[in-house]
């Protein structure tokens, strides 16, 4: 995923990680019918390839980073959905990308055990 990410990275010059989440296909997009009201899902209009990798990523981060991790209990006790929360955490990955890569520095976890 890195690869790619680099590639997107040096093909389009982001401002800001909210720029990147909208480029791969990752913010709330209302779904509305007669029967729905008021459902989200994500836009997936991004490149299928990362979005894929990014979701593999957020479910195994659910257990192994603290700040996504305690971002998904949270939302859960907000009463949103487990796709919901795997969103958000995808969308979380993506901005923690976007800084290291900004940067040039590691992630390090605002969560102190």
């Amino acid at each position: 995923m890195s690869r790619e990410l680099v590639l997107l990275f040096a093909y389009k010059d982001f401002k800001n990680a909210k720029n990147l989440a909208a480029c791969l296909g990752l913010i709330p997009q209302i779904n509305e019918s007669r029967i729905f009201k008021g459902r989200t899902s994500l836009s997936k209009n991004g490149p299928s390839r990362i979005m894929a990798k990014l979701d593999l990523a957020a479910v195994t981060r659910f257990s192994h980073n603290l700040d996504i991790n305690s971002q998904k209990e949270r939302l859960l006790k907000a009463r949103k959905t487990k796709m919901q929360a795997l969103g958000a955490a995808m969308r979380k990955l993506a901005k923690i990308c976007f800084g290291a890569i900004k940067s040039q520095t590691p992630y390090t976890s605002q969560n102190i055990i």
